[in-house]
């Protein structure tokens, strides 16, 4: 005899409530358990207190907007949660600045329902797959992708939710180097940002887990990549 496939329990936040009925609806009869807020404050009170596989996140809100939302659930709650942010915002700017406040992906208003289903189907497959607690260590630096708790030679780290990603894939590919075309589909998907972002980003890595101490572990590769190694590079 097996188990019943739990529910894929979905939050969703979105101050429209007639296009939430719909999407609670329409989950629902899919065979997803959805909880509803219809506001920031709640939405980030429920996300923290309960588990949820996805969450849905509206960008604009009053009071607290569902960037403000998904920082705090990224960067203070450590909340890894997958999440999607939907938004009537189209450009590409607006994209990378919600991927770049720790959203996994991003749907735009209007939408089919049966693509935002997809989406979070994708996403707990992906999710699934990741869920497995690992710990890396490279040199002194280590990240455990169960907390999120990145420390280096035993001193706790801060990384923006970026940098948080870039680091879990240059880790994950150690010794080995990484192109650039990987560490941006990795991060930003098809939503490729220009040249001078992934650059920002890595900068900011290396100032975080580099400059403090004695020898550095991310490398440029000239004209291949980058390399999170303990040696010089080479």
């Amino acid at each position: 005899m097996t188990d019943e496939p739990r529910q894929p329990n979905i939050l969703l936040v979105d101050d429209h409530r007639d296009i939430a009925g719909a999407i609670i609806e329409y989950l629902e009869h899919r065979g997803f358990a959805v909880d509803y807020a219809a506001d920031g404050i709640t939405g980030l009170h429920l996300a923290v207190t309960n588990p949820y596989d996805v969450i849905v996140l509206d960008i604009m809100m009053p009071g607290l907007d569902g960037l403000s939302v998904c920082r705090k659930l990224r960067e203070e709650a450590r909340i890894d949660t997958p999440l999607l942010m939907l938004t009537a915002r189209d450009t590409l700017d607006d994209k990378i600045t919600g991927l770049g406040a720790g959203a996994d992906d991003y749907l735009v208003k209007p939408f089919e329902v049966r693509e935002l289903e997809a989406r979070i189907s994708t996403l707990l497959r992906r999710h699934r797959r990741a869920v497995a607690r690992e710990i890396y260590t490279v040199g002194d630096l280590t990240l455990d992708t169960g907390t999120l708790r990145v420390a280096r030679g035993g001193q706790t780290l801060t990384l923006t939710p970026i940098g948080l990603k870039l680091l879990t894939v240059l880790m994950r590919a150690s010794p080995r180097v990484v192109t650039r075309q990987q560490l941006e589909r990795e991060v930003w998907g098809d939503l490729l940002p220009d040249s001078d972002t992934l650059r920002s980003h890595l900068y900011s890595l290396r100032k975080a887990i580099d400059k403090p101490f004695e020898h550095a572990l991310l490398h440029t590769i000239a004209g291949a990549g980058y390399r999170l190694s303990d040696d010089d590079g080479r």
